[in-house]
């Protein structure tokens, strides 16, 4: 597919560009420069012509945060992109900076440049010689925030159509999430076997939601690097809390999440707290442990490890936890092992007969008791669709039935059909609710 990165100094609005052309807010926008760190991408299109769309960090030839590790994820996104948009901002004009990205981006000859003065509501275009000076032809004058001249831009963006195909086959999508500088960006760089995103011992130095697909086993990937979760409470900055948006809408758009903790570490309430977004989601979790390295281990420690966690986690109670090291590489395939076995358990299909063999056995070894004046019974179950195995149980009242007796019948359908490492969600409906004219879910 076609690709296309922004490029330029700070604060020229790349960012507002990147999101007036996806029409969504994925990259953070603010006054604040150098708020782009790593690369952004997102699928785009324009007249029926897909492309891939990069946001990319501030070039800049001042010592700021940070500047190294941006520079070097911006050459990366020159060098894998088909086209270049390089912008500048018509209210600051051209200086040192924007002739420092035109020097940078000269070096590579054969990729396209296409100069976009971007802020140009109420530009004259008076200085477009000085433009011209930049070296890359004739500017396109655009604003991101009004949405003026965008149009023209993408004209010019899809003339070149090479790399065209279509969109690969997603097997899977995942997003890591964790409190801060658990190695989240680091197992994103050890998976894809390059520095895709910044990765640092300062905590919160990633801010976005980081998009990076990847083929493993001759299988296609998203994985989502997000910025480190702090309690809400704590969460003061105006950046911060973009980026705790982000992580919440990039949960919602996986299928399965990594929730990472710092093994060499003792767990606090802060990993309680990213842990509960996972089970909130009710989406398959893998709990990873990492740094397992720079553990003091003995043949019990593991063991010792998986009991701590089993207690500290009861609500994921169904997530397998797997133990690596990012930064050693070591144990990383178990992830993409443990994903293989997700997919079957989620792909299960449970025939009603069977399935309500196990609801009449179970209560027939275990009746259920009263509760709020009267007894469950329990008639019959059927597997409905849902983004996890998914159960419907009919019977007399569902109030009648207390939560431990639910989760017994849940444990049950678990431990017949050996669907262990997955959610799964069971309801629990009146089977004369129509007849009454009421509907009871629980």
């Amino acid at each position: 597919m076609l690709k296309v990165a922004l490029v330029g100094k700070p604060n020229v609005g790349k960012s507002t560009l990147f999101n007036r052309i996806i029409s969504h807010k994925k990259s953070i926008v603010d006054d604040q420069p150098g708020v782009t760190r790593d690369r952004i991408y997102s699928d785009a299109e324009w007249l029926n012509i897909p492309f891939t769309l990069i946001d990319t960090g501030g070039l800049t030839n001042k010592n700021v945060s940070f500047q190294k590790n941006i520079e070097q994820q911006v050459l990366y996104a020159i060098d894998e992109a088909d086209i270049i948009v390089f912008i500048v901002s018509s209210k600051e004009g051209i200086n040192n900076e924007d002739y420092y990205v035109a020097k940078i981006l000269k070096k590579h000859k054969s990729k396209n440049v296409i100069l976009a003065i971007n802020k140009s509501e109420n530009d004259k275009k008076e200085n477009i010689n000085t433009y011209y000076s930049l070296g890359f032809g004739k500017p396109f004058y655009i604003s991101a925030e009004h949405s003026i001249g965008i149009g023209d831009l993408l004209d010019e963006v899809i003339k070149n159509k090479s790399g065209l195909t279509k969109q690969d086959d997603i097997a899977l999508s995942f997003c890591i999430i964790g409190r801060p500088n658990v190695g989240k960006s680091t197992l994103v760089n050890t998976i894809v076997h390059e520095q895709r995103v910044i990765a640092s011992p300062i905590a919160h130095t990633t801010r976005d939601s980081i998009d990076v697909k990847f083929k493993y086993n001759k299988e296609n990937y998203v994985i989502i690097d997000t910025a480190g979760l702090r309690r809400k409470g704590k969460i003061t900055d105006r950046i911060e809390k973009y980026a705790v948006m982000r992580t919440e809408q990039a949960i919602e758009r996986s299928q399965c999440v990594l929730f990472m903790l710092d093994g060499s570490e003792e767990f606090n309430e802060q990993d309680e707290v990213v842990g509960g977004l996972a089970f909130k989601a009710n989406i398959p979790t893998i709990i990873v442990v990492n740094k397992w390295d720079k553990v003091n281990k003995d043949d019990k420690t593991m063991s010792n490890m998986t009991k701590l966690i089993r207690q500290r986690f009861k609500y994921l109670s169904w997530a397998p936890i797997i133990f690596i090291s990012a930064s050693e590489e070591k144990r990383i395939q178990t992830i993409f092992e443990t994903f293989k076995k997700i997919k079957e358990q989620l792909s299960i299909n449970i025939s009603t007969s069977l399935l309500n063999d196990v609801i009449a056995k179970a209560q027939i070894s275990n009746p259920p008791p009263k509760f709020k004046g009267g007894r469950p019974n329990l008639s019959y179950a059927t597997q409905v669709k849902g983004k996890v195995p998914t159960f419907v149980v009919f019977g007399n009242d569902p109030k009648f039935i207390h939560l431990s007796y639910m989760r017994y019948i849940e444990n049950q359908i678990r431990h017949s059909f050996g669907i262990d490492i997955v959610p799964i969600t069971v309801y629990f409906k009146d089977k004369n609710a129509r007849i009454r004219g009421a509907r009871e879910d629980r």
